[in-house]
């Protein structure tokens, strides 16, 4: 799959209005941003004017809003701006307020859109950081929340909302793009229940709400100054949350957001789950420049390169690489390799799985290589076709491992005729399939 550039305002725009909880008068602004710098925002206001950024680690109350902060410092209720952001491509921007919350609008995300729409959206040069979703992950909440993130080519949300005792249940799966996103997302307008609002008023929240930004449920009535803009508008205000909310992470996510009655508390669960498996998995994914030239690579290049340690790491080196499409590969087999101890006791033979083993990483090596992705992907093979095994490999051998691609898909998929060699015979062959992982 190609990388998608780092984007961010193409210029500075403003806009002003109230904010919801506290009722104050805001200018907002957004201002470009360098790369890998993420969204922050930035309190004018105070004095020395300073800048949070917008990241889980900041995230301080998810009191019917997402309230991040530093010290003293708060910014209330970013979710309807880090939503439109990220959903309209920012990656990188600089939100600039005179106050502590940004203006509400019409409790939407529309005026945001049309905001960035206004400053314009450039392209940068570094590639986009993006997060694969591998494995599902799951969070669920004592207030009967659940969401669950799964693998998903595309970035996809799936929600279910439901109101007290199971009232104006409704749901939504969309896939989130920028065009989606400004047509069928962006213009559901927040909502609460009526029995709640007292309770809110008596917290000091929603002094700037009105029926101008938000819709009120009272029994079974729909209280509003315009009908509804979509007949399930309330689930996808719950999309438009989720977005802002998960836009905390600080990267992009790939893969398949299921809602069942998700709020912020949750959904800031759900970031902070996908936060420990970003760091559980990001030393695998860590990048790494290719060396260039012909030459071949050593052990600490190699080790950059692929994830695998001992005793699953089955290359020493790559002697060389032979023009566009070839490499040979070097594996030194000492009487120590832990699996002679258990493999044909008395009898030492190298097991022929972990030949085919040594031969997909070669072969990973050499696909980053001609795809120049400068590692930080993970290569799987998907299918072995015509194995042999011809010879047996014992304790002292030097195998000369060959990868050559045959056949391409991309990026992201490719076939390669692999082989085992030691005294310039042949002992292993195969054709892999071999697809990547960013």
């Amino acid at each position: 799959m190609a990388s998608e550039p780092q984007q961010t305002l193409a210029r500075s725009a403003s806009v002003s209005g109230t904010s919801l909880h506290t009722g104050e008068k805001v200018t907002l602004k957004l201002q470009p941003a360098p790369v890998d710098s993420g969204i922050k925002f930035k309190r004018r206001d105070l004095q020395d004017e300073p800048t949070i950024d917008a990241t889980i680690a900041n995230l301080k109350t998810v009191e019917r809003a997402t309230t991040i902060g530093e010290g003293s410092m708060r910014v209330h209720t970013v979710e309807h701006i880090l939503s439109a952001l990220v959903a309209m491509g920012v990656d990188n921007a600089v939100v600039e307020m005179d106050a502590n919350e940004p203006p509400i609008g019409d409790g939407s995300a529309g005026p945001y859109v049309e905001l960035i729409k206004k400053a314009g959206i450039a392209a940068q040069e570094t590639p986009r950081r993006i997060f694969d979703i591998r494995e599902p992950i799951h969070i669920e909440t004592k207030g009967g929340s659940m969401l669950i993130a799964l693998p998903d080519p595309k970035f996809r949300i799936s929600c279910t909302q439901a109101g007290p005792s199971g009232k104006f249940t409704q749901f939504y799966s969309t896939e989130i793009t920028p065009a989606i996103y400004e047509k069928e997302i962006a213009p559901a307008r927040t909502l609460a229940f009526y029995e709640d609002v007292q309770a809110l008023m008596d917290k000091n929240l929603i002094k700037g709400g009105s029926l101008e930004n938000a819709i009120v449920i009272r029994g079974e009535a729909v209280l509003s100054k315009e009908p509804l803009r979509f007949a399930d508008e309330f689930v996808r205000h719950k999309i438009l949350d989720i977005i802002g909310d998960l836009a905390l992470f600080g990267q992009r996510i790939r893969g398949h957001i299921i809602a069942v009655k998700p709020g912020h508390g949750a959904n800031a669960e759900l970031v902070r789950a996908l936060a420990r498996e970003f760091a559980r998995s990001a030393p695998l994914l860590e990048s790494h420049a290719f060396p260039p030239g012909e030459g071949g690579l050593d052990i600490n290049q190699v080790m950059e390169l692929l994830p695998h340690r001992y005793p699953f790491l089955m290359v020493d080196r790559i002697a060389r690489f032979e023009g566009e499409t070839r490499c040979i590969g070097v594996k030194s087999v000492s009487v120590n390799e832990p699996y002679f101890a258990g493999h044909f006791p008395g009898h030492p033979v190298m097991p022929g799985v972990l030949q085919l083993e040594a031969m997909a990483q070669v072969a990973s090596i050499l696909m980053m290589k001609i795809t120049k992705s400068s590692g930080g992907r993970l290569g799987y093979f998907v299918s072995a076709d015509d194995v042999k095994f011809r010879k047996p490999v014992y304790p002292g051998d030097t195998i000369f491992i060959a990868a050559e691609l045959s056949k391409s898909r991309g990026k992201s998929m490719a076939r390669l005729k692999c082989s085992c060699s030691v005294n310039e015979a042949v002992v292993s062959e195969c054709e892999l399939m071999i697809t990547f992982l960013n």
